[in-house]
């Protein structure tokens, strides 16, 4: 079953289309990703999603509710933890909890156990009273989201839920997130952190308001990286860019930190031409290895394509 639904939405703020013509289906009890660098419109979609924005463009259903017609039905529908952390600080974490429980609506017979359910989730048994503006920042994120969870929703959106969270943190909340989907909830996240995207069931990366791929994260690297990739180091990284980016043999060169990698045209030879190629340039003493594509070359990739489009067309009219 289709938990979330969108078709062609547009979100403009005056003359600024921050969501341009975007579509898209989730499906029931999975983790959809939504990637994308800070800017290219993800809060955005998701704030038209809950309810809380209404697109000039497009509709979008979210657990069977349109978005423009129904959003009151929507809000009473879903979990939703925002970017920004929305708790009170000077209240304790169960304070918290009892107050989001208020909110609601459960009833008060039932709202001790299910505080006690989100406590355990979020793995916060013994911080009960513990003044939420004294938490760690990954403590806190555990705490919103079981929030976001005391009423049972069936689909909970998280916008970019570990932003600025230590990696550990990062790890353990992303347990929370897998757990919540075993449990048969649809989990719908941005994000912006590539490592994070190889957790969802399939992605969307979305770059200056627009759609540009939708598929799981294994066919986004080897759908769009059909190639060999291979890692050059020794000689400076933007030189050997510049130098073998027009080749025919070369389908994409880029700086990466301190080395630079390939996408040659597939075949046996592949690190064979290309230590050729950087001999012929003056660096014989190159050394070339085979490396494995990541999630984060396909989305540097197609992010160039893109934008080699949009200056094709003489820029975007945003």
């Amino acid at each position: 079953m289709i938990a979330v639904k969108a078709e062609g939405l547009v979100k403009r703020f005056g003359d600024f289309a921050a969501v341009d013509r975007v579509s898209f289906e989730v499906d029931e009890g999975s983790i959809f990703g939504f990637l994308g660098p800070n800017g290219a419109g993800k809060t955005t979609t998701i704030r038209m999603l809950c309810g809380l924005v209404v697109p000039t463009e497009g509709g979008a259903t979210v657990a069977g509710f349109d978005v423009a017609r129904e959003p009151d039905k929507i809000k009473a529908s879903i979990g939703y933890m925002s970017q920004k952390f929305s708790l009170y600080a000077d209240l304790t974490v169960k304070q918290n909890l009892a107050f989001y429980a208020g909110i609601y609506g459960i009833p008060r017979k039932k709202r001790a156990a299910r505080i006690d359910l989100a406590l355990g989730i979020a793995g916060l048994h013994g911080l009960e009273h513990r003044l939420t503006g004294t938490l760690a920042g990954g403590v806190k994120q555990r705490l919103a989201l079981g929030a976001a969870i005391l009423h049972e929703p069936r689909i909970v959106f998280l916008d970019e839920p570990t932003a600025g969270v230590d990696p550990a943190s990062r790890r353990d909340f992303w347990d929370l997130i897998s757990e919540l989907r075993r449990e048969g909830v649809t989990v719908f996240v941005t994000t912006h952190y590539m490592d994070e995207a190889e957790h969802c069931d399939s992605l969307i990366l979305i770059y200056s308001g627009r759609k540009i791929a939708e598929a799981s994260p294994r066919e986004l690297v080897t759908d769009v990286l059909q190639g060999t990739m291979l890692e050059v180091s020794g000689p400076p990284p933007q030189e050997v860019v510049e130098r073998l980016v027009a080749d025919s043999r070369v389908r994409r060169a880029q700086i990466f930190g301190l080395t630079s990698r390939v996408l040659m045209q597939d075949g046996p030879g592949a690190s064979e031409d290309l230590q050729a190629l950087l001999a012929a340039a003056g660096w014989p003493d190159a050394r070339v290895r085979t490396i494995r594509a990541s999630l984060e070359d396909a989305f540097m990739h197609l992010i160039e394509l893109e934008d080699e489009r949009i200056t094709a067309e003489g820029g975007r009219t945003r």
